[in-house]
């Protein structure tokens, strides 16, 4: 019997933590159904992958891709990066549940947090949805691209039971409101949410300055919702946490315990500090005798140095007067050439140096270079500081030259999360932790990590050994898919869901990030391409190939999850 699809002669990387080994898969009806020497098969379509690996598609645990799906329905540039399945709805930033008077506020809510403009979300997807359960058949009517994992949001659902005072610090939901929260939690896990997520983080505010509601919910509310994610989707439904470390550590780690006390499988944003080993034996005591007393808790991180990238695109970093005026015309190429007048470069030079210029954020600066692939200077000598200082100027100068000398191309990476890069990579190599913060969709004209799984395997697994390949290549997949109680997903065996990768190994990279606007209203945003993948399929069709996308749209919204 001929085989709808045959991959052969590739390099197994199955997602389980295996050790590689070489065969051939078979994909018939969107599943695998033959793994092995299948050379005297025949095929309607054979894929010849000999020289590449081939892997599972890679899980995406952190995105924002709840608004971008209405009008990007190829989930660009998670889909450029081996990602076949993307959980949405991070941070308590969701758009469901959501009473037809509420849109417009979380429209602005997802503006403020993530800088997509609350038009074009309002203008970019239909709103024909109340609950949560319609939100998610929305999505799967868009036909997206990849597979989508959707969570219901502490800002929605804390928003519709108390309205504005749900953001107020001290206001604490009254009896008949926290019935509410947990009614609602609950229509939404039962309509298929894979759990529920919440923000802490001191970071996020509403338009007019406040913290998202759920900030400042208190434990008798966590708790309680905690209890609802488990008694409407059963043991292992998930509780996402964007954390506050710096303010309520202790805190944060009764609440991650308690929940899994309670059942949940619970996923919080983590990291490491610069001082000492930057908390990395704490967390793995934490981690470690957690699981090991079956309460299941992961922790994800980013996989490279992170914060915003600045630049002409849309930050400045700076912003004196001059600035301030550069930065308002209307394109890249406009600002390099009024850059490049003699006058009013001296004028930008000089109002910086002024306001004291980048202060000590010029350590934590550093030039990704104008090549095809980005420089991330992981040996830590490029920073904006060590420059100037080695060919004896300010950094406004070396800036504002480097600027003009790039035409502009040049972004500047801000080292805010990340950038002790011993402490995090010993962080990441942590059982319990999954380095994947990609947070695509987020804050999507300030930076971008989406390329993340393409970094980890590449310069921290190929380059520099962070991780064996196949234990790499399980974190993202087999590993990501056991957090979220995917069935049939996240390893390739015979029965599971035909979603893979073929890859060039040896020149899989990142390309350089480029500043588009593609959004709706000529809305702009930065997207990092790759080189390496060959095919990335999903169900069995190739939806990218060589970077190129086929037109293939056979995306699943899932709503059904392994539970206890």
């Amino acid at each position: 019997m001929a085989h709808e699809t045959i991959i052969s002669g590739g390099t197994l990387v199955d997602g389980t933590g295996a050790d590689t080994r070489k065969a051939d898969i078979a994909i018939d009806e969107g599943k695998i159904t033959r793994i092995g020497d299948l050379s005297g098969e025949q095929a309607g379509q054979t894929i010849d992958a000999t020289g590449k690996l081939v892997t599972p598609g890679f899980i995406d645990l952190h995105t924002h891709l709840d608004a971008q799906i209405g009008w990007d329905p190829e989930m660009r540039p998670s889909s450029y990066h081996g990602v076949t399945t993307a959980l949405i709805g991070n941070c308590g930033v969701t758009f469901a549940p959501c009473g037809v008077e509420n849109r417009r506020y979380l429209a602005e809510l997802m503006e403020a947090v993530e800088d997509i403009a609350a038009d074009a979300i309002i203008d970019g997807l239909p709103w024909n949805w109340t609950t949560f359960g319609e939100y998610l058949d929305t999505v799967q009517s868009l036909d997206p691209t990849l597979n989508v994992v959707g969570m219901c949001g502490h800002s929605a659902i804390r928003f519709e039971a108390m309205g504005d005072k749900s953001c107020d610090e001290g206001v604490q939901a009254d009896k008949g409101e926290l019935a509410r929260i947990v009614d609602l939690v609950k229509e939404s896990v039962e309509g298929g949410a894979v759990g529920f997520s919440t923000s802490r983080f001191l970071g996020h505010r509403v338009p007019d300055g406040r913290l998202t509601p759920g900030t400042w919910a208190d434990p008798n509310e966590t708790e309680a919702i905690q209890k609802a994610v488990v008694e409407a989707g059963g043991r292992g439904g998930l509780f996402q946490v964007a954390p506050d470390m710096r303010t309520r550590y202790q805190v944060e780690k009764d609440m991650f315990q308690r929940g899994a006390e309670l059942g949940c499988q619970v996923l919080f944003s983590g990291g490491t500090g610069p001082d000492g080993d930057g908390g990395v034996s704490r967390w793995s005591e934490f981690l470690g005798s957690n699981n090991e007393a079956g309460r299941r808790i992961t922790s994800i991180c980013h996989t490279r140095p992170s914060g915003s990238f600045f630049g002409l695109a849309q930050q400045a970093f700076l912003r004196t007067p001059a600035w301030q005026e550069l930065m308002k015309l209307p394109t890249i190429a406009d600002k390099v050439a009024e850059m490049k007048k003699p006058e009013v470069r001296e004028k930008l030079i000089n109002e910086a140096k002024e306001a004291k210029g980048f202060g000590p954020a010029a350590n934590m600066l550093h030039p990704m270079g104008t090549g095809e692939f980005p420089d991330y200077d992981l040996e830590n000598k490029r920073s904006l500081a060590k420059l100037a200082e080695d060919e004896g100027k300010d950094p406004v100068e070396i800036y504002v030259d480097r600027l003009i000398a790039s035409e502009g191309r040049e972004f500047w990476n801000f080292w805010a999360f990340g950038g002790a890069l011993q402490n995090q990579w010993n962080y990441m190599r942590l059982p319990y932790v999954v380095p994947m913060l990609g947070d695509a969709g987020a804050h999507v004209g300030q930076f971008t990590d989406a390329d993340s799984p393409t970094f980890l395997l590449g310069q921290l697994t190929r380059d520099r050994g962070v991780y064996t390949l196949p234990e790499a290549v399980h974190r993202i997949s087999g590993k990501s898919a056991e957090v979220l109680g995917l069935k049939k997903r996240g390893e390739i065996k015979e029965g599971y869901h035909a979603d893979i990768n073929v890859i060039d190994y040896e020149n899989l990279t990142s390309c350089h990030p480029e500043y588009v606007n593609d959004f709706p209203h000529n809305g702009g945003r930065i997207v990092t391409k790759s080189k390496g993948y060959d095919a990335t399929m999903v169900a069995g069709q190739v939806v990218i190939q060589n970077g190129e996308y086929t037109g293939s749209r056979p995306g699943e919204v899932i709503r059904d999850f392994i539970r206890d």
